[in-house]
């Protein structure tokens, strides 16, 4: 019963940064709600028992591909971030949040079992990184090189839309050389 109440909490959780990150004005909040998406659905692998995914998906995505996201935002200069006093929804939804889930880490650790239950390892998990690598790298290679040639366009096309104009370097067009100064 408590795996499918989290599975709906976190369920929401997710819809709801999705929603907000398309709603947000400035690009770096939307990158902030697209790290709850992807902590939301790392949450949602533990809840079906796939660790590893979970642990991918929090250090790939919401760590280096966000990092690299926000990195292109700031390389594109999005602009002066303008000042609020805060996101209304944060304000009214944001300490019950933190006391709903501090009573229920409380709860968790107060009612859990003394005695830790014994785990049989198998090695046939559904999630291994084993079964994952066969997969991405024999019958998914094609799509998985290809999103790597799609990122790395993306970088290269924000580094050029970023560039001010009149300063492209390479073998088509030169940089100038600075102007001498006359003494």
């Amino acid at each position: 019963m408590l795996q499918l109440v989290l599975f709906f909490v976190f369920g929401t959780i997710a819809v709801a940064a999705a929603v907000n990150l398309l709603a947000q004005r400035h690009p770096i909040n939307s990158a902030l709600s697209l790290v709850v998406v992807m902590a939301s659905v790392a949450m949602l692998f533990l809840l079906m028992g796939a660790e590893f995914l979970a642990a991918i998906q929090v250090i790939v995505y919401a760590g280096a591909i966000m990092v690299l996201f926000v990195f292109v935002i700031m390389l594109l200069n999005a602009g002066e971030e303008e000042r609020t006093a805060g996101s209304r929804v944060a304000k009214r939804l944001g300490f019950p949040a933190v006391v709903l889930l501090a009573g229920l880490l409380a709860w968790t650790l107060l009612t859990r079992n003394q005695h830790p239950a014994t785990v049989e390892l198998s090695g046939r998990f559904v999630g291994s990184p084993v079964a994952i690598a066969q997969l991405i790298f024999r019958d998914f290679l094609l799509p998985f090189e290809v999103t790597s040639v799609l990122i790395l366009v993306a970088i290269m096309g924000a580094v050029v839309l970023a560039s001010p104009a009149g300063t492209t370097t390479g073998r088509g067009s030169p940089e100038q050389p600075p102007a001498k100064r006359e003494e």
